[in-house]
Parts: structure tokens; C-alpha cells; sequence
């Protein structure tokens, strides 16, 4: 029975990883196949804790500086919006939870986690597309 142990331990690992992998796929295909509503091309910028005055939203969820997450000036509290960086195609899926920018000619504030994963963190700012999500 000992020399069964490490085995089934092994495959009760595998089990939950290929159960989280199943979980977490059929999310992003869920994201990816989302209709589009509506498009627009503008500026992006980035925030974080310390140029929001304080780590509250303007939907009252704690702002985090790596979560995925944006700022846009109209858009209903909760929409999801595909943000495409123009220059280098990558994208990520945010949702709306707070109100901004207030920088002429930019349409979208995201996270700084956003803008790492979009590859403009240095830069700070970069043409983009937002796709407003079904």
C-alpha cells in the first residue's frame, strides 16, 4: 500500500490542475467570444493608488494596482471592454470601476497591471482600441 501513495498523490495533482486549467479556459474562451458592442480609438493612459487620492473607486471597489480594471468617462459602472495597445497588438479584457481620465484626448485610465500586461508601462500613454463587451 506505501508504494501506491506517492502515485496516487502525483494523480490527485494532475486531477486539480488539469481541472483548474479546464476552469480557467473555458473563462477566456468566454471573454474571447463576447459580442462587441461598440469600438472606439483613442489614448491610453495608466493610474495607480497614489494619483487616484486614495484607493476607493468611483464604484466603491478598492482600486489595485495590478488588478484588471479601468476608468472611463461614461461608460456604466461594470461593463467589460476589450483594451488593444495599437502598437503592439496585445490585448486585455477590464472592467469598468471608475470614472476618468480627465486628460484631454484620452479615452481610457487603466491599471498599472493593465498597462504592464498591454506593454506600455513605460511610455505611459498609447493609441489604442476599446471594444465595449456584450
Amino acid at each position: 500500500m506505501k508504494k501506491f501513495l506517492p502515485l496516487f498523490a502525483i494523480s490527485t495533482a494532475l486531477m486539480i490542475t488539469m481541472s483548474e486549467a479546464k476552469t480557467h479556459h473555458s473563462e477566456v474562451k468566454k471573454s474571447e467570444t463576447s459580442k462587441v458592442t461598440t469600438t472606439f480609438h483613442g489614448k491610453a493612459s495608466w493610474y495607480q493608488i497614489s494619483c487616484n487620492g486614495g484607493t476607493q473607486t468611483a464604484s466603491g471597489i478598492p482600486l489595485k494596482n495590478y488588478g484588471m480594471t479601468a476608468a472611463h468617462k461614461t461608460l456604466p459602472m461594470g461593463t467589460k471592454v476589450r483594451v488593444t495597445n495599437i502598437e503592439n497588438g496585445k490585448s486585455v479584457i477590464l472592467k469598468i470601476t471608475d470614472r476618468g481620465p480627465y486628460i484631454k484626448g484620452r479615452v481610457i485610465d487603466v491599471t498599472k497591471g493593465a498597462a504592464k500586461k498591454l506593454g506600455f508601462l513605460n511610455t505611459g500613454v498609447v493609441h489604442c482600441k476599446v471594444e465595449v463587451l456584450n
